[in-house]
C-alpha cells in the first residue's frame, strides 16, 4: 500500500510526488497476529516508533493518550475490534456478541468528537456480528472489513484531492491549522500534479504541536515550501494579505453546515472572514447523524495538557488550564466544504447524498 502514485511532468523534468510517510496505511497502524502497532505521532518525526497494543483496552488508552490523532484513531480502533473478536473466540455466540458490543462502546468513547472512530468501529461491529450469525470467523471477517476500509479510504482521499485541487491557484499561499491528514494532503498533491507551485503556512498547534511536526513534515514531502507560525499569528498574516485561502480539516461537519475541528479553527475563520479570505473545511463527508452541533459531543481534555509541551511544563506553578479540544465554526464563516463528492456550500450539504460516491468509498 505504499504506491508513490503518478509524477508531475514539467517540461523535460519529471518530478516524483510520493504519498508522504504519514499518509501511507502501513505507517499509520498495523495488525500482526492479534497485536496492534500504532505509529507514535507524539514523537514523530524525531522518532519513528510504534506503540504495541496487546488488547483493545490498550488500543483505547493509546488513542486517548494521543499516540495517534486526526484520522489515525479510526483504523486503530477498527483493529481493536479485531482484537476483541480474537480474545472472545470460542465462547458462546451470545457472549462473543456481547464482547464485541462492549469493545465497540469503549473504543467509540475514546474520542467522541472524531466521527471516523464511530464510523469505522460501527462497520467492524457490523462485520463481526454478521460473521457470528453464520458461524464464520469473526476476527477474519473484521480484518476483511478493514481491508475494504483501507481501499475506500484511499479512493476517497484521492477523490477529495481532485475536488479541492482547483481551489489552489498558481502562486497561492494556503494557511492550514493542526493536522488535516489525508484529505488535505491529497488536495495539495493533486494541485502539485496539475503543475501548480504554491506554499503552505502551518500553525504549530499547541499543546501537541501537530502542525509543527506532522503537517510540516508531510507537506514538505510533497515538495511544497512550508512556513511555520505560532497559533497566535494567523490574523496578522491574513491582515497583511499574505494568505490566499484557509483550508483545514474537519472532525465533524453537521448537516446545517457547522464546521467542528481542532480548537483555534474558529478564530482563524473569523479573521479570514474579516479580511475576505475564503475558508474551507476538508474531510470525506458530512455526518447525517448530526443535524446541528447539539448532536456532537465536544471533547474536553485534561486541563493539565495545556500546561506542558512534550512533557515539559511551560506554565508557572500556580496556573490552571482549560482545554476544549475542538471548536465550532458557524456556517456564515465557511466558504465551503471539500468532500469526496465535490465542494459544497455549507447550506447545500444535503446534495452530497444525491451525488454518486467515488468507486470503493465507504464515506457517507
Amino acid at each position: 500500500m505504499s504506491d508513490d502514485g503518478p509524477s508531475d511532468d514539467r517540461g523535460s523534468v519529471s518530478i516524483p510526488i510520493p504519498i508522504p510517510f504519514l499518509n501511507r496505511p502501513e505507517n499509520i497502524v498495523r495488525y500482526e497476529e492479534g497485536v496492534v502497532l500504532v505509529l507514535d505521532r507524539r514523537v514523530y518525526p524525531f522518532e519513528r516508533s510504534f506503540v504495541r497494543c496487546d488488547t483493545y483496552e490498550d488500543v483505547a488508552r493509546a488513542i486517548e493518550a494521543m499516540v495517534t490523532q486526526s484520522l489515525g484513531p479510526g483504523p486503530t480502533a477498527g483493529y481493536g475490534m479485531a482484537q476483541a473478536a480474537r480474545s472472545a473466540s470460542g465462547r458462546p455466540v451470545s457472549r462473543q456478541a456481547r464482547a464485541l458490543e462492549t469493545a465497540a462502546a469503549r473504543l467509540i468513547a475514546t474520542r467522541p468528537t472524531n466521527n471516523q472512530v464511530r464510523l469505522v468501529v460501527g462497520e467492524m461491529l457490523e462485520a463481526g456480528l454478521a460473521a457470528l450469525a453464520v458461524g464464520a470467523d469473526t476476527e477474519a471477517a473484521i480484518l476483511g472489513a478493514m481491508e475494504a476500509f483501507w481501499t475506500g479510504h484511499e479512493d476517497a482521499s484521492r477523490a477529495v484531492g481532485r475536488a479541492g485541487a482547483s481551489l489552489i491557484g498558481e502562486g497561492d499561499t494556503i494557511l492550514t491549522h493542526c493536522w488535516a491528514d489525508s484529505p488535505f494532503i491529497h488536495v495539495l498533491r493533486e494541485a502539485r500534479l496539475a503543475g501548480r507551485t504554491f506554499d503552505v503556512v502551518c500553525t504549530e498547534t499547541r499543546p501537541y504541536l501537530q502542525g509543527a511536526r506532522l503537517t510540516v513534515d508531510a507537506v514538505a514531502e510533497l515538495g511544497v515550501a512550508t512556513t511555520l507560525i505560532t497559533d497566535g499569528m494567523p490574523a496578522t498574516l491574513l491582515a497583511q494579505g499574505r494568505i490566499s485561502t484557509f483550508i483545514a480539516g474537519a472532525d465533524r461537519v453537521t448537516m446545517d453546515g457547522h464546521w467542528i475541528n481542532k480548537v483555534g479553527t474558529l478564530a482563524i475563520a473569523i479573521a479570514a472572514a474579516r479580511y475576505g479570505v475564503p475558508a474551507y473545511g476538508v474531510t470525506y463527508a458530512p455526518d447525517p447523524g448530526a443535524p446541528d452541533p447539539s448532536a456532537v459531543v465536544i471533547e474536553e481534555r485534561d486541563p493539565d495538557e495545556v500546561l506542558h509541551v512534550r512533557g515539559i511544563r511551560t506554565a508557572a506553578e500556580h496556573a490552571t488550564g482549560y482545554y476544549p479540544a475542538f471548536d465550532v465554526t458557524p456556517p456564515d464563516l465557511v466558504t465551503g466544504f471539500i468532500l469526496d463528492r465535490g465542494v459544497f456550500a455549507p447550506g447545500g450539504l444535503a446534495a452530497y447524498f444525491e451525488r454518486p460516491a467515488p468507486d470503493g468509498t465507504t464515506a457517507g
